[in-house]
């Protein structure tokens, strides 16, 4: 999607990508003036998440199945053009309609310098640095893929203490155990999380299966949005519907803020 917006910001893009051991699907509809080599990006995005031979998965030899048609005219009949400004209600440049409908409601919080909520900013700072001690060699034999979560205890809505962490990354088979755990507590946990919400009573479930070799889409399939209950922090209403990523703006539940629930006490990314 974003290889199409970036070339041509009027694109209509709506596009689902699929993988599973070597295998990559990508489908959907797309509207635009460009030409995208959309073998290439999925291979340029496969290394510079970090996947290569050693992690079980080539990013030059895998498989890439394409099936990208147009947007329908009959979508795009009511997308062009708002309903609004075709009966005269509305004018100037108001004048796009919604591609899909979607109910989308929520609102920022000042928890955090994101407006996130605590939880969650805490999984994504985690997952963050994560990606940053593998690319920077500080813990050279975790791999790309990975889980972080973070669980707060709140007292009358204000973050009060860190329950739970727990991260879980992919490793090299040879790993000893203690070794990850140790250097996931330097490197990651200690520089990450603020001290002053962690106590004795705080537990830390790192790699707590003990083995995580396979990762990716060689141990696990996966669809574009199949954790949207993830994406909304846990959701207010009933989930149904795509996925926020993989359209253009004039999809409702892309151009709006990601709704996210309130009285979440847990956030998790992975």
């Amino acid at each position: 999607m974003i290889s199409y917006l970036t070339l041509d910001p009027h694109a209509r893009v709506s596009c689902e990508v699929v993988a599973a051991g070597e295998l990559f699907v990508i489908t959907g509809e797309i509207t635009t003036s460009v030409t995208v080599d959309i073998s290439k990006v999925v291979r340029d995005t496969l290394k510079e998440i970090g996947y290569n031979k050693i992690s079980y998965l080539d990013p030059d030899a895998c498989s890439i199945l394409i099936s990208v048609n147009e947007q329908s005219p009959d979508i795009a009949k009511g997308v062009d053009k708002a309903l609004e400004m075709k009966d005269g209600l509305i004018g100037g440049s108001l004048n796009i309609g919604a591609g899909d409908q979607g109910i989308v409601f929520g609102f920022a919080c000042n928890e955090t310098p994101e407006y996130m909520p605590l939880p969650i900013s805490l999984a994504h700072k985690l997952a963050q640095r994560l990606d940053k001690v593998r690319l920077d060699k500080d813990i050279p034999y975790i791999g790309p893929d990975g889980e972080t979560q973070v669980t707060i205890e709140y007292d009358n809505g204000v973050p009060l203490r860190i329950d739970t962490v727990i991260v879980s990354i992919q490793h090299m088979v040879d790993v000893d155990l203690r070794e990850l755990r140790e250097d996931i507590w330097h490197h990651v946990i200690v520089p990450t999380l603020p001290e002053n919400l962690l106590d004795e009573r705080t537990k830390y479930l790192l790699n707590p299966t003990g083995r995580f070799v396979l990762g990716g889409p060689v141990a696990d399939k996966g669809l574009k949005g199949r954790k949207i209950i993830v994406d909304t922090y846990g959701g207010a209403a009933h989930h149904g519907g795509g996925a926020f990523s993989g359209k253009d703006a004039t999809k409702v539940d892309r151009s709006e803020l990601s709704p996210y629930n309130w009285c979440k006490f847990s956030g998790r990314t992975g």
